[in-house]
């Protein structure tokens, strides 16, 4: 394991970098994009992109991602002493509770309520004005997140491969 971590240091900085991306393009445009859209339009949207993103792609990136940072993390601790750890902890739990904490717990059952609504009702409109403001608060913090593990990982790698 040792050996690999380099390698492994650099595919969770690539893992944090591709979910920081995606984040970012929801916060900078699509979902502006979507609160153009008449309410029963956005909805439609974003529940269909709450669809198709569980596929295997979106999978590994997400998920593979947060299992490299769990062995990072568990790594740092066993090996506090070695240069480059601290880095690998800051980006493990910025990843793990920015992103995957975040996820679960804000994001998702935002959207389970927006695909239970039924748009084209008063309460449908009322429910997307509130979700576009949560939902997106939620995702500049995991967009943040995502920066803030990728930029730790990519100092860890800069560590370890100087030691």
């Amino acid at each position: 394991m040792i050996m690999l971590l380099p390698a492994l240091t650099v595919l969770a900085a690539l893992g944090s970098g591709v979910m920081a991306g995606l984040f970012f393009a929801f916060s900078s445009f699509i979902m502006t994009a979507f609160s153009k859209l008449p309410p029963e339009q956005g909805i439609a949207a974003m529940n269909s992109i709450n669809v198709t993103i569980l596929n295997a792609t979106f999978s590994i990136a997400f998920f593979g991602t947060a299992l490299l940072c769990v062995a990072l993390g568990i790594v740092s601790i066993l090996r506090w002493a070695d240069s480059g750890s601290a880095w690998l902890l800051l980006g493990s739990a910025l990843y793990l509770i920015g992103i995957i904490v975040v996820t679960i717990v804000f994001n998702v059952p935002l959207n389970d309520a927006l695909q239970a609504t039924s748009p084209a009702t008063t309460e449908g409109s009322a429910l997307w004005t509130r979700y576009l403001a949560e939902w997106v608060s939620w995702n500049h913090i995991r967009t943040l997140a995502g920066m803030g593990s990728l930029i730790a990982f990519i100092l860890a790698y800069g560590k370890l491969v100087a030691a």
